[in-house]
């Protein structure tokens, strides 16, 4: 089973997460301050951080940003409810998703094992390193990407959208599938979250290149031309 590492001050809260997710079968340990996240992170080799961003010693955006400069293992934020700035600010630092608390044990879970699922659904592929349309490539290796030869910036989940999407050349993809595929078919979100991220892709390739990749198809969805 995979491990989880639990970062969290609250000590009622670190409870009840640890106690549930053993209860799961997860191995987990456990931080309750950011600098003791980061030894746990570099010495246990954790597949998975749920990780409070209110923390002593090193915020919670702080540890997901030292993290990323060495792993793309799957990070969740516990966020406080109501807090879009953290929210926003975690997602743009590299975060696969977040909770708010308080939450139902069910809903972390199921997000647990969504994030888990993406994860490996987007490990690279051996007998294929690159995909390219045109000015657009995808190295999935190294889970980067570039247009026009030049480097662009890529979120967790623009990277798996822009995956799907160029695995999927000249192919229709509903809302609903591009959700299934990208978030996880345990996840819930409103379908008008799909268009929000590819618009942000839009705004990486289509605009740079002055053309359209990505095209709306009415009533349906998305497909990407070549």
């Amino acid at each position: 089973m995979e491990k989880i590492l639990i970062v969290e001050d609250d000590e009622t809260v670190l409870n009840f997460e640890n106690l549930e997710l053993s209860h799961e079968g997860y191995t987990t340990v456990t931080a309750t301050d950011g600098r003791q996240a980061m030894e746990l992170f570099e010495k246990e080799n954790p597949d998975l951080v749920l990780l409070d961003i209110m923390l002593p010693e090193l915020n919670g955006i702080e540890v997901l940003r030292r993290i990323r400069k060495t792993s793309q293992l799957p990070v969740i934020l516990v966020t406080a409810k109501g807090e879009t700035y953290d929210k926003v600010n975690g997602l743009n630092t590299g975060a696969d998703d977040y909770i708010s608390k308080p939450f139902a044990i069910e809903e972390l879970l199921a997000r647990i094992s969504a994030v888990l699922r993406r994860s490996k659904a987007s490990a690279p592929v051996k007998q294929q390193t690159k995909v390219q349309n045109r000015e657009v490539e995808l190295n999935l290796q190294s889970m980067t990407a570039s247009v026009q030869n030049q480097s662009i910036s890529l979120s967790k989940l623009e990277f798996l959208l822009l995956k799907l999407f160029m695995e999927n050349q000249n192919k229709v993809l509903s809302r609903s599938q591009i959700i299934d595929n990208v978030w996880g078919k345990d996840y819930f979100i409103e379908e008008n979250t799909v268009d929000v991220y590819v618009n942000y892709l839009r705004s990486k390739i289509d605009q740079p290149t002055k053309t359209e990749y990505i095209k709306t198809v009415r009533g349906v969805g998305y497909m990407m031309v070549n």
